[in-house]
């Protein structure tokens, strides 16, 4: 089964994503920033990290660095709202620059996150 890691400092859109990628069939961690992500990638790798960009203590660009840096192979999808004074397409372009895959600017769909997952890893049957 396809483990997906989720770091995300809101914890409602965490629980969110959680749902939805478990109904898909995924199996999912979460962590509230990127120092908990890591620790928790270093526990238990994922096939694929969904990250917010914008965190506490550790963003979203500090950790795809140290996550792609360590695993040139991990797709790292990078999802932001922006933040006070900084447009989410900003930031997402950087996350792009720092090795995310995928890009995506909240608030998204359901849809949306299904399409981005499901095109890197199809749901196993």
């Amino acid at each position: 089964m396809t483990r997906i890691l989720v770091i995300e400092d809101e914890r409602q859109i965490r629980e969110v994503l959680r749902q939805i990628l478990e109904r898909a069939g995924y199996e999912v961690d979460l962590a509230e920033d990127g120092h908990r992500g890591i620790e928790l990638f270093r526990q238990h790798p994922a096939d694929l990290v969904i990250t917010d960009i914008l965190m506490p203590n550790k963003d979203g660009l500090e950790t795809i660095e140290e996550l792609v840096g360590q695993h040139p192979t991990l797709p790292v999808i990078a999802i932001s709202g922006g933040g006070p004074g900084q447009k989410a397409q900003f930031a997402l372009d950087v996350a792009k620059m720092c090795g995310a895959v995928r890009i995506l600017a909240k608030p998204f769909s359901r849809k949306e996150i299904l399409e981005m997952v499901t095109d890197l890893f199809p749901p196993e049957e």
